[in-house]
């Protein structure tokens, strides 16, 4: 049997249909949360599905619901960036806290396969070439943001190239959310040192797909232009819109979830290993709100110059560590899509 935990949520939903269309035993354990979920909205799972309401958090919950299962699908935790501080001890006790008490069940229960939900953010700005070779530039001045000047520069203040990231790139994460997502990296390789355990960490690039959440400041930025769409609005694209990302499909990467989870059945023991999960082709934002608004049929977006400290500019992932050692391959362009996401359901409105 496998657990996926977050199973209601937005990947960890696709992450149990495509489990479920493969012939496995899925019990998930959601805490259904406020700010995630509408409370009136039953979770959205195959039949057959054992779902357990609990929080990671909860060392009873977590141990519950491991009885009997062989591997774990790690989803559940708080995303976004955040709106402020005042967000960090929410996102470390979800985060961190969460993973720890869901890794000292498994050590006691005996469970040794893990595929842990990470993120591109790990990584802070992506990779740079400069004059002088590979490059990471320091954070973003806000007096520069401000006036406009949004791409990064070198140390002396010299123009730099964006490059893919490969995961043996340095990691640096830039904010809360980002430090809370490598804290649960570590706890994992602790884990996975101290019980034999094997473990695939996979670090999601932009996601996007039917179930996203909406209403939400936490939702990610293509869930953001699709609900300003929905109000008649015109998606709002920070900065100068051409910030470079890596926009994959969720089923994509549910697909990789049970790739690494069948890694994990054959790794060697105490195992542990990255793997960026991304389309393999680099778009910008603003590619992402033009696509979407022609699909949907609404206004063209506006560029704002607004930005929010703590964004990186760019990062694009180097994928093929996943193509190579999971047998791995995604199969949404990023054209169609986009035109699928513009109709595709969303979830309710959390808290609603």
């Amino acid at each position: 049997m496998i657990l996926v935990t977050g199973g209601a949520g937005f990947i960890g939903s696709h992450v149990v249909e495509q489990a479920v269309r493969l012939g496995h035993r899925v019990r998930v354990l959601d805490s259904l949360r406020a700010d995630v979920h509408s409370r009136a909205a039953e979770p959205d799972l195959p039949g057959g599905v054992h779902v357990i309401r609990g929080d990671v958090r909860d060392a009873e919950a977590s141990a519950t619901a491991l009885q009997g299962v062989d591997l774990v699908f790690h989803q559940a935790a708080k995303v976004g960036l955040g709106v402020s501080l005042a967000d960090a001890a929410d996102y470390t006790d979800s985060n961190v806290t969460g993973t720890a008490v869901l890794l000292a069940a498994m050590a006691k229960h005996g469970v040794q396969q893990l595929v842990l939900a990470s993120s591109m953010v790990v990584y802070g700005e992506g990779g740079y070439e400069g004059r002088d070779g590979h490059a990471r530039p320091p954070a973003r001045r806000e007096d520069d943001l401000r006036r406009g000047r949004f791409e990064p520069v070198d140390a002396e203040g010299r123009a730099l190239r964006p490059v893919l990231v490969g995961e043996d790139d340095l990691l640096d994460p830039r904010n809360v959310y980002a430090a809370s997502k490598l804290g649960q990296e570590h706890l994992a390789a602790a884990w996975a040192r101290a019980t034999g355990g094997r473990a695939a960490l996979l670090r999601y690039h932009n996601v996007l797909g039917a179930r996203m959440p909406q209403g939400t400041p936490y939702a990610g930025v293509a869930s953001l232009f699709r609900s300003s769409l929905e109000r008649g609005q015109a998606p709002r694209v920070f900065e100068d819109g051409r910030q470079r990302r890596d926009f994959v499909d969720v089923r994509d990467v549910a697909s990789a979830n049970l790739a690494a989870g069948a890694w994990t059945e054959s790794a060697p023991d105490g195992t542990v290993r990255a793997f960026n999960i991304g389309s393999g082709t680099v778009h910008t934002i603003g590619d992402l709100a033009a696509t979407l608004a022609d699909a949907f049929g609404g206004p063209d977006p506006i560029v704002t110059g607004e930005y929010r400290l703590g964004d990186v500019r760019h990062i694009t992932a180097d994928s093929s560590r996943a193509r190579r050692e999971l047998d791995w391959t995604p199969q949404h362009a990023f054209g169609p899509a986009v035109a699928e996401f513009a109709h595709a359901p969303l979830r309710a409105p959390a808290g609603g």
